[in-house]
Protein backbone atom coordinates (compact mmCIF):
# COMPACT_ATOMS: atom_id res chain seq x y z
CA UNK A 1 0.00 0.00 0.00
CA UNK A 2 1.50 3.12 -1.17
CA UNK A 3 1.56 6.07 1.18
CA UNK A 4 0.42 9.25 -0.40
CA UNK A 5 2.61 12.09 0.63
CA UNK A 6 0.71 15.04 1.93
CA UNK A 7 1.27 17.78 -0.52
CA UNK A 8 1.41 21.27 1.02
CA UNK A 9 0.51 23.91 -1.54
CA UNK A 10 3.17 26.44 -2.22
CA UNK A 11 2.44 29.78 -0.58
CA UNK A 12 1.20 32.41 -2.94
CA UNK A 13 3.31 35.46 -3.47
CA UNK A 14 2.71 37.85 -0.61
CA UNK A 15 1.02 41.13 -1.59
CA UNK A 16 1.14 44.33 0.57
CA UNK A 17 -1.80 44.64 2.91
CA UNK A 18 -3.82 47.86 2.29
CA UNK A 19 -5.47 49.24 5.41
CA UNK A 20 -9.10 50.12 4.89
CA UNK A 21 -9.84 53.85 4.69
CA UNK A 22 -11.09 55.44 7.85
CA UNK A 23 -14.63 56.60 7.05
CA UNK A 24 -14.33 59.33 9.71
CA UNK A 25 -11.35 60.94 7.99
CA UNK A 26 -12.43 63.25 5.14
CA UNK A 27 -10.81 62.75 1.80
CA UNK A 28 -9.17 65.53 -0.16
CA UNK A 29 -12.22 65.83 -2.38
CA UNK A 30 -14.48 66.14 0.65
CA UNK A 31 -12.22 68.78 2.16
CA UNK A 32 -12.29 70.79 -1.06
CA UNK A 33 -16.05 70.43 -1.17
CA UNK A 34 -16.34 71.56 2.44
CA UNK A 35 -14.23 74.66 1.80
CA UNK A 36 -16.28 75.47 -1.28
CA UNK A 37 -19.50 75.06 0.68
CA UNK A 38 -18.22 77.30 3.50
CA UNK A 39 -17.19 79.95 1.01
CA UNK A 40 -20.62 79.73 -0.57
CA UNK A 41 -22.33 80.09 2.80
CA UNK A 42 -20.08 83.01 3.76
CA UNK A 43 -20.79 84.73 0.44
CA UNK A 44 -24.52 84.30 0.96
CA UNK A 45 -24.25 85.73 4.47
CA UNK A 46 -22.33 88.75 3.14
CA UNK A 47 -24.96 89.40 0.48
CA UNK A 48 -27.72 88.95 3.03
CA UNK A 49 -25.99 91.43 5.34
CA UNK A 50 -25.66 94.04 2.59
CA UNK A 51 -29.29 93.48 1.62
CA UNK A 52 -30.43 94.11 5.19
CA UNK A 53 -28.17 97.17 5.48
CA UNK A 54 -29.40 98.72 2.23
CA UNK A 55 -32.38 100.65 3.71
CA UNK A 56 -30.21 102.12 6.48
CA UNK A 57 -27.44 103.00 4.02
CA UNK A 58 -29.90 104.66 1.63
CA UNK A 59 -31.41 106.62 4.51
CA UNK A 60 -27.99 107.72 5.77
CA UNK A 61 -26.87 108.71 2.29
CA UNK A 62 -30.00 110.57 1.22
CA UNK A 63 -30.91 112.25 4.50
CA UNK A 64 -27.57 112.64 6.31
CA UNK A 65 -24.53 112.52 4.02
CA UNK A 66 -25.97 114.45 1.07
CA UNK A 67 -27.54 117.24 3.20
CA UNK A 68 -24.32 117.55 5.23
CA UNK A 69 -22.21 117.95 2.09
CA UNK A 70 -24.77 120.41 0.69
CA UNK A 71 -24.62 122.44 3.93
CA UNK A 72 -20.81 122.56 3.77
CA UNK A 73 -20.98 123.76 0.16
CA UNK A 74 -23.72 126.33 0.79
CA UNK A 75 -21.85 127.68 3.83
CA UNK A 76 -19.25 129.02 1.40
CA UNK A 77 -21.87 130.91 -0.64
CA UNK A 78 -24.37 133.73 -0.19
CA UNK A 79 -27.29 131.65 -1.45
CA UNK A 80 -30.66 133.17 -0.47
CA UNK A 81 -33.38 131.25 -2.41
CA UNK A 82 -33.24 133.82 -5.18
CA UNK A 83 -31.53 131.51 -7.66
CA UNK A 84 -28.44 133.73 -7.86
CA UNK A 85 -25.49 133.10 -5.61
CA UNK A 86 -21.80 133.85 -5.35
CA UNK A 87 -18.85 132.10 -3.74
CA UNK A 88 -17.86 133.97 -0.56
CA UNK A 89 -15.45 131.50 1.04
CA UNK A 90 -15.24 131.85 4.82
CA UNK A 91 -17.01 135.23 4.98
CA UNK A 92 -20.12 133.70 6.57
CA UNK A 93 -18.04 132.16 9.36
CA UNK A 94 -16.25 135.45 9.99
CA UNK A 95 -19.59 137.26 10.18
CA UNK A 96 -20.92 134.68 12.64
CA UNK A 97 -18.10 135.48 15.06
CA UNK A 98 -19.52 139.00 15.42
CA UNK A 99 -23.21 138.01 15.47
CA UNK A 100 -24.62 138.46 18.99
CA UNK A 101 -27.64 136.25 18.25
CA UNK A 102 -25.32 133.42 17.22
CA UNK A 103 -23.10 133.87 20.27
CA UNK A 104 -26.09 133.75 22.61
CA UNK A 105 -27.53 130.73 20.80
CA UNK A 106 -24.15 128.97 20.97
CA UNK A 107 -23.74 129.55 24.71
CA UNK A 108 -27.35 128.64 25.49
CA UNK A 109 -27.13 125.40 23.51
CA UNK A 110 -23.89 124.35 25.23
CA UNK A 111 -25.33 125.19 28.67
CA UNK A 112 -28.52 123.31 27.85
CA UNK A 113 -26.54 120.21 26.85
CA UNK A 114 -24.18 120.39 29.84
CA UNK A 115 -27.10 120.53 32.27
CA UNK A 116 -29.74 118.33 30.63
CA UNK A 117 -27.54 115.43 29.48
CA UNK A 118 -25.85 114.41 32.77
CA UNK A 119 -28.86 115.12 35.00
CA UNK A 120 -31.32 113.25 32.78
CA UNK A 121 -28.94 110.30 32.42
CA UNK A 122 -28.37 110.08 36.16
CA UNK A 123 -32.07 110.33 37.02
CA UNK A 124 -33.00 107.81 34.32
CA UNK A 125 -30.48 105.32 35.71
CA UNK A 126 -31.82 105.73 39.25
CA UNK A 127 -35.39 105.28 38.02
CA UNK A 128 -34.39 102.20 36.00
CA UNK A 129 -32.77 100.66 39.07
CA UNK A 130 -35.96 101.27 41.02
CA UNK A 131 -38.19 99.85 38.28
CA UNK A 132 -35.98 96.79 37.90
CA UNK A 133 -37.48 95.27 41.03
CA UNK A 134 -39.91 92.35 40.89
CA UNK A 135 -42.79 94.10 42.64
CA UNK A 136 -46.44 94.50 41.82
CA UNK A 137 -47.36 97.60 39.83
CA UNK A 138 -43.98 98.00 38.10
CA UNK A 139 -45.59 97.81 34.64
CA UNK A 140 -47.77 100.82 35.46
CA UNK A 141 -44.86 102.95 36.61
CA UNK A 142 -42.73 101.96 33.61
CA UNK A 143 -45.55 103.05 31.31
CA UNK A 144 -46.09 106.28 33.24
CA UNK A 145 -42.42 107.27 32.98
CA UNK A 146 -42.33 106.44 29.26
CA UNK A 147 -45.49 108.32 28.21
CA UNK A 148 -43.78 111.77 27.89
CA UNK A 149 -41.36 110.29 25.35
CA UNK A 150 -44.11 109.25 22.95
CA UNK A 151 -46.14 112.42 23.51
CA UNK A 152 -45.81 115.14 20.87
CA UNK A 153 -43.43 117.89 21.99
CA UNK A 154 -46.00 120.55 21.08
CA UNK A 155 -48.49 118.95 23.49
CA UNK A 156 -45.82 118.69 26.19
CA UNK A 157 -44.84 122.33 25.71
CA UNK A 158 -48.49 123.44 25.87
CA UNK A 159 -49.03 121.62 29.18
CA UNK A 160 -45.88 123.13 30.65
CA UNK A 161 -46.93 126.59 29.49
CA UNK A 162 -49.95 126.19 31.74
CA UNK A 163 -47.79 124.81 34.58
CA UNK A 164 -45.45 127.83 34.31
CA UNK A 165 -48.28 130.37 34.03
CA UNK A 166 -47.39 133.15 36.51
CA UNK A 167 -50.96 133.72 37.64
CA UNK A 168 -52.84 130.41 37.60
CA UNK A 169 -50.08 127.88 36.93
CA UNK A 170 -49.56 124.70 38.89
CA UNK A 171 -45.91 125.52 39.63
CA UNK A 172 -46.59 128.76 41.48
CA UNK A 173 -49.54 127.12 43.24
CA UNK A 174 -47.25 124.40 44.57
CA UNK A 175 -44.60 126.95 45.58
CA UNK A 176 -47.14 129.07 47.45
CA UNK A 177 -48.20 125.97 49.40
CA UNK A 178 -44.64 125.78 50.75
CA UNK A 179 -44.48 129.51 51.46
CA UNK A 180 -42.58 130.69 48.37
CA UNK A 181 -43.59 133.72 46.34
CA UNK A 182 -44.63 133.54 42.67
CA UNK A 183 -41.84 133.04 40.16
CA UNK A 184 -41.72 134.50 36.61
CA UNK A 185 -40.37 131.27 35.07
CA UNK A 186 -40.55 131.87 31.29
CA UNK A 187 -41.10 135.62 31.63
CA UNK A 188 -37.66 136.43 33.04
CA UNK A 189 -34.29 136.11 31.26
CA UNK A 190 -32.83 134.73 34.49
CA UNK A 191 -35.27 131.83 34.85
CA UNK A 192 -36.45 131.12 31.30
CA UNK A 193 -33.56 128.87 30.24
CA UNK A 194 -33.47 126.85 33.51
CA UNK A 195 -37.24 126.37 33.15
CA UNK A 196 -36.74 124.95 29.66
CA UNK A 197 -33.98 122.70 30.97
CA UNK A 198 -36.37 121.25 33.54
CA UNK A 199 -38.89 120.40 30.81
CA UNK A 200 -36.14 118.85 28.66
CA UNK A 201 -34.96 116.67 31.55
CA UNK A 202 -38.51 115.53 32.34
CA UNK A 203 -39.39 114.72 28.73
CA UNK A 204 -36.22 112.73 28.05
CA UNK A 205 -36.34 110.50 31.13
CA UNK A 206 -38.58 107.84 29.60
CA UNK A 207 -36.43 106.91 26.63
CA UNK A 208 -33.24 106.75 28.68
CA UNK A 209 -34.97 104.79 31.43
CA UNK A 210 -36.17 102.11 29.00
CA UNK A 211 -32.67 101.61 27.59
CA UNK A 212 -31.12 101.38 31.06
CA UNK A 213 -33.87 99.01 32.20
CA UNK A 214 -33.26 96.69 29.24
CA UNK A 215 -29.52 96.74 29.93
CA UNK A 216 -30.04 95.98 33.63
CA UNK A 217 -32.28 93.03 32.80
CA UNK A 218 -29.51 91.70 30.57
CA UNK A 219 -26.96 91.58 33.41
CA UNK A 220 -25.99 88.00 34.23
CA UNK A 221 -27.94 86.81 37.25
CA UNK A 222 -25.17 84.35 38.06
CA UNK A 223 -22.65 87.18 38.45
CA UNK A 224 -24.98 89.12 40.73
CA UNK A 225 -25.63 86.06 42.89
CA UNK A 226 -21.89 85.28 43.04
CA UNK A 227 -21.16 88.83 44.24
CA UNK A 228 -23.89 88.56 46.86
CA UNK A 229 -22.54 85.21 48.06
CA UNK A 230 -19.11 86.81 48.41
CA UNK A 231 -20.63 89.35 50.79
CA UNK A 232 -20.95 92.34 48.43
CA UNK A 233 -23.49 94.95 49.49
CA UNK A 234 -25.91 96.48 46.93
CA UNK A 235 -23.56 99.38 46.16
CA UNK A 236 -20.58 97.07 45.59
CA UNK A 237 -22.72 94.79 43.41
CA UNK A 238 -23.81 97.75 41.31
CA UNK A 239 -20.31 99.21 41.04
CA UNK A 240 -18.41 96.03 40.17
CA UNK A 241 -21.05 93.94 38.35
CA UNK A 242 -23.91 96.03 36.98
CA UNK A 243 -22.07 99.24 36.10
CA UNK A 244 -19.48 97.59 33.79
CA UNK A 245 -22.29 95.68 32.04
CA UNK A 246 -24.07 99.00 31.36
CA UNK A 247 -21.17 100.44 29.33
CA UNK A 248 -22.67 99.87 25.83
CA UNK A 249 -26.06 101.22 26.89
CA UNK A 250 -24.37 104.13 28.64
CA UNK A 251 -22.51 105.12 25.49
CA UNK A 252 -25.65 104.83 23.34
CA UNK A 253 -27.66 106.98 25.75
CA UNK A 254 -24.85 109.54 25.90
CA UNK A 255 -24.60 109.92 22.11
CA UNK A 256 -28.34 110.14 21.51
CA UNK A 257 -28.72 112.59 24.39
CA UNK A 258 -25.99 114.88 23.04
CA UNK A 259 -27.48 114.89 19.55
CA UNK A 260 -31.00 115.43 20.91
CA UNK A 261 -30.11 118.34 23.17
CA UNK A 262 -28.14 120.15 20.48
CA UNK A 263 -31.10 119.80 18.13
CA UNK A 264 -33.69 121.15 20.58
CA UNK A 265 -36.06 123.39 18.65
CA UNK A 266 -39.79 122.68 18.95
CA UNK A 267 -39.79 122.95 22.74
CA UNK A 268 -38.14 126.38 22.62
CA UNK A 269 -40.21 127.57 19.66
CA UNK A 270 -43.54 126.76 21.31
CA UNK A 271 -42.70 127.92 24.83
CA UNK A 272 -40.55 131.05 24.38
CA UNK A 273 -39.74 131.70 20.69
CA UNK A 274 -36.23 132.39 21.94
CA UNK A 275 -37.34 135.04 24.45
CA UNK A 276 -37.52 137.00 26.60
CA UNK A 277 -35.33 138.91 24.18
CA UNK A 278 -32.83 136.33 23.00
CA UNK A 279 -32.23 134.75 26.42
CA UNK A 280 -33.43 131.29 25.27
CA UNK A 281 -32.26 131.45 21.68
CA UNK A 282 -30.65 128.13 20.64
CA UNK A 283 -28.71 127.10 17.56
CA UNK A 284 -31.47 125.32 15.63
CA UNK A 285 -33.91 128.17 16.28
CA UNK A 286 -31.31 130.70 15.13
CA UNK A 287 -30.61 128.60 12.02
CA UNK A 288 -34.34 128.56 11.25
CA UNK A 289 -34.62 132.33 11.70
CA UNK A 290 -31.64 133.04 9.45
CA UNK A 291 -32.68 130.57 6.73
CA UNK A 292 -36.44 131.04 6.46
CA UNK A 293 -37.08 134.46 7.96
CA UNK A 294 -33.89 136.25 6.97
CA UNK A 295 -33.73 134.25 3.69
CA UNK A 296 -29.98 133.71 4.13
CA UNK A 297 -29.52 130.00 3.51
CA UNK A 298 -25.75 130.28 3.03
CA UNK A 299 -25.35 132.05 6.37
CA UNK A 300 -27.60 129.50 8.10
CA UNK A 301 -25.60 126.67 6.51
CA UNK A 302 -22.41 128.07 8.03
CA UNK A 303 -24.14 128.01 11.41
CA UNK A 304 -25.18 124.41 10.75
CA UNK A 305 -21.59 123.39 9.99
CA UNK A 306 -20.46 124.87 13.30
CA UNK A 307 -23.21 122.98 15.13
CA UNK A 308 -22.16 119.70 13.48
CA UNK A 309 -18.55 120.29 14.53
CA UNK A 310 -19.69 121.11 18.07
CA UNK A 311 -21.72 117.90 18.31
CA UNK A 312 -18.71 115.94 17.02
CA UNK A 313 -16.47 117.45 19.70
CA UNK A 314 -18.95 116.57 22.45
CA UNK A 315 -19.27 113.00 21.14
CA UNK A 316 -15.48 112.55 21.02
CA UNK A 317 -15.11 113.89 24.56
CA UNK A 318 -17.91 111.63 25.78
CA UNK A 319 -16.29 108.63 24.14
CA UNK A 320 -12.94 109.46 25.73
CA UNK A 321 -14.58 109.78 29.14
CA UNK A 322 -16.31 106.44 28.73
CA UNK A 323 -13.02 104.86 27.66
CA UNK A 324 -11.29 106.19 30.77
CA UNK A 325 -14.10 104.79 32.95
CA UNK A 326 -13.69 101.35 31.39
CA UNK A 327 -9.91 101.40 31.84
CA UNK A 328 -10.36 102.18 35.51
Amino acid sequence: MTNRATMTPAPASESPTVAPADPRKPTAAKRRGGRTKRRSVTRKQVWAGWFLLTPALLHSTLFISVPTLAAVFLSMTDYSFSGEWAWVGFDNFVELMGDQNFKTAFVNTVLYALVVVPISMGLALVIALGLNQKLRGMAFFRTAFYIPTVTATVAVATVWLWIYNPGAGLANGALSFFGFGPQPFLNSPDTALPSLMLVGIWQGLGAKMIIYLAALQGVSRELVEAAELDGANPWQTFKHVKWPALAPAQFFVLITSIVGTFQVYDLVYVMTRGGPGISTNVLVLDIYNNAFQGMRLGYASAETVIMILLISVFIIVGRKLQGSDKSE
